[in-house]
C-alpha cells in the first residue's frame, strides 16, 4: 500500500534521494543506497539486502501493486513522472527505485571453496568498468571480487547499472592491495598479475588451482607491490598497433580460461 503521493521535487525525501545517487559521502553517512529498476531490484533482493524504501511511478511501472507485493512493510511512495524524472540516474528504469542497506563486506567475510578464483582489480577508477567485470565474474561463477585502494564506490549508481545487478550476486571487497596480498598468502591463493613485462601468455599458466587473477588500470597497469607479490606474470597476446585492451574485456578473458581449464580438468 502506497504511504502518500509526491509531487514536488523539493519535497525532503525526494531530496535525500537525489543526494544518495549523487554523492558518495552521502551514502557512506546514512549507510543507504539507491537501486534503480526491477531487475537491479530483484538482483539485490535475491541477495537479501534489506530495502527501506521504494518509490514507484504508475505511469511507468504499470503492474506497480504485483511488485509491491512482495515488499511487504517498505515503505512505499507513488511519484508523478515529473519527481520520477528527478529521481532517477538515468532513463528508461521502469519507474521504480528503491534506497537500500549497505552492506560492506571485509576479506574475512568470504568464504571461500578449496580451489577459489578471485578477481582483483588495483585503483579501478571508472565505474562503468568495474561494473561490467563484475558481470564477467558472476557470468564465470568466481568466487569473489576484491577491489584494491578503489577509486569509486561500490554503491556508485553508474556501477550498479553496468554490473546489471552483478554487484549483489558476486561477493564483493573493497580493501588496500597489502591487506589483500595477506590475505591470499596466508590461504595459498595463486597470484597472477596481468602484466606485458617478464610474463608469459596466460593459456600456458595453470589457473585449476585456487588462482587470483590480477589487473591494474588501462593507463599505468599494477604498481609494484603486486608485481614482486606475484607467483606468476601473465600476459594476453596483442597482435595490433596497440599494447591494451580495456579493463573489463582482459578480466572476461582470463576468468574464461580459468573456466576453460577447470572444465576440461573436470
Amino acid at each position: 500500500m502506497m504511504n502518500q503521493v509526491l509531487t514536488s521535487v523539493q519535497n525532503p525525501r525526494v531530496k535525500q534521494v537525489v543526494a544518495l545517487q549523487q554523492k558518495s559521502a552521502e551514502r557512506r553517512r546514512c549507510g543507504l543506497f539507491v537501486v534503480e529498476g526491477r531487475r537491479e531490484l530483484g538482483h539485490c533482493l535475491a541477495a537479501g539486502y534489506e530495502v527501506t524504501e521504494v518509490y514507484v511511478c504508475r505511469d511507468i511501472l504499470t503492474d506497480a501493486d504485483a511488485l509491491l507485493g512482495s515488499l511487504q512493510g517498505v515503505a512505499t511512495y507513488e511519484v508523478t513522472p515529473y519527481v520520477y524524472d528527478k529521481l532517477a540516474y538515468r532513463g528508461g528504469t521502469e519507474g521504480v527505485v528503491a534506497l537500500v542497506k549497505s552492506r560492506p563486506m571485509g576479506l574475512d567475510d568470504l568464504r571461500l571453496g578449496e580451489r577459489p578464483l578471485l578477481m582483483v582489480l588495483e585503483s579501478v577508477e571508472k565505474p562503468g568498468n568495474l561494473g561490467a567485470v563484475l558481470r564477467s565474474a558472476d557470468a564465470a561463477r568466481a568466487d569473489a571480487v576484491v577491489v584494491c585502494d578503489p577509486l569509486t564506490d561500490l554503491y556508485n549508481p553508474n556501477l550498479i547499472r553496468s554490473s546489471i545487478g552483478a554487484v549483489f550476486s558476486v561477493p564483493t571487497v573493497a580493501c588496500s592491495s597489502e591487506d589483500c596480498i595477506a590475505f591470499l598468502k596466508t590461504r595459498g591463493i595463486r597470484i597472477l598479475t596481468a602484466q606485458l613485462q617478464d610474463s608469459e601468455l596466460y593459456y600456458d599458466t595453470d589457473m585449476c588451482r585456487a588462482t587470483a587473477l590480477v589487473m591494474g588500470t588501462e593507463a599505468t597497469g599494477l604498481t609494484d607491490v603486486w608485481r614482486r607479490a606475484a607467483d606468476a606474470h601473465i600476459r594476453i597476446p596483442m597482435l595490433g598497433r596497440l599494447d591494451s585492451l580495456n579493463v573489463s574485456v582482459s578480466a572476461a578473458i582470463l576468468l574464461f580460461e580459468a573456466v576453460r581449464q577447470r572444465q576440461k580438468m573436470a
